[in-house]
C-alpha cells in the first residue's frame, strides 16, 4: 500500500483562555480532508469511500482520546510519540468537506505550534495514510482500501508540497509484526531477479510486473 499525503493549507486558529483556570487553549480547526474533486496531486477521495474510514477513525482514535498527530511531515506510516504535537478532538463531514478540530499539547512540538501561533504564524494540515490508487479518466481515484493514519501539521505546505510527494510515492509499505512499518523497494525485485538463472528471469519479472499492476 502506498503512502498518501494530502495537504490542505487554510486552516483556522484559536487561543481560548478558561476562565477558571485561565490557562490557553490552543485550536486549530477547518476543512481537513476534500472528498468528490481532484486535488492538486490529481487523486479524487470518493466520499463514499472515505466516510465509513474517517466514521472508523472517529470510533478507534477520536473518541478514545488516540487521535495524536506530527508536527511537520513524517517519513512512514508510524507515529513517534516524541514528534506528537496536537490530538485531533473533532471529525465531521459536512457536505463533500470532514471538517476537523484538534488542540495543540503542551509537548515540544505543541509548544513550538503554540510558539508560532502566538506570532501569527499561518500553516496548514496534512492527511496521511496507506491505500492504493486506481487511474480513471486521467484522475487517480483512491481506493476502498485507504486507511487513515492521522492528520498532520505541515508548516510550509506550498514549498514542501512536491518534494513529500515526490518521495512518498517512490515508497511501497508492509506491516510486518514485531518490525512495524517496512519499506519494500523497487530495488529488491531487482536484487532477486539477478539471483535466477536467465531461463527463469521472464516469468519471474511477469510476476513482479503483475504485483506492481494490482497495487495501483
Amino acid at each position: 500500500m502506498k503512502l498518501l499525503t494530502e495537504i490542505v493549507e487554510s486552516i483556522g486558529s484559536e487561543i481560548l483562555t478558561e476562565s477558571t483556570t485561565q490557562k490557553q487553549q490552543y485550536i486549530i480547526k477547518g476543512p481537513y480532508i476534500h472528498t468528490e474533486e481532484q486535488n492538486r496531486n490529481g487523486r479524487v477521495y470518493k466520499k463514499e469511500y472515505i466516510l465509513p474510514e474517517v466514521n472508523r477513525y472517529i470510533e478507534e482514535f477520536v473518541n478514545k482520546n488516540r487521535a495524536v498527530g506530527e508536527l511537520s511531515h513524517p517519513d512512514s506510516p508510524g507515529i513517534n510519540p516524541d514528534k506528537v504535537s496536537h490530538l485531533i478532538t473533532k471529525l465531521e463531514f459536512n457536505d463533500n468537506l470532514c471538517m476537523g478540530e484538534a488542540k495543540i499539547l503542551d509537548t515540544p512540538n505543541g509548544k513550538i505550534v503554540k510558539a508560532l501561533m502566538d506570532e501569527g504564524v499561518s500553516f496548514g494540515v496534512s492527511t496521511r495514510g496507506l491505500g492504493s490508487i486506481k487511474e480513471q479518466n486521467g484522475a487517480k481515484i483512491v481506493q476502498p482500501d485507504f486507511r487513515l493514519v492521522t492528520i498532520d501539521i505541515v508548516l510550509d505546505p506550498s514549498g514542501k508540497s512536491c518534494f513529500v510527494e515526490g518521495l512518498m510515492e517512490g515508497k511501497e509499505w508492509m506491516y510486518v509484526e514485531g518490525i512495524g512499518w517496512t519499506e519494500k523497494y523497487a530495488e529488491e525485485s531487482i536484487r532477486e531477479l539477478k539471483k535466477l538463472k536467465a531461463s527463469d528471469v521472464e516469468p519471474v519479472a511477469l510476476k513482479i510486473f503483475e504485483n506492481f499492476l494490482a497495487k495501483l
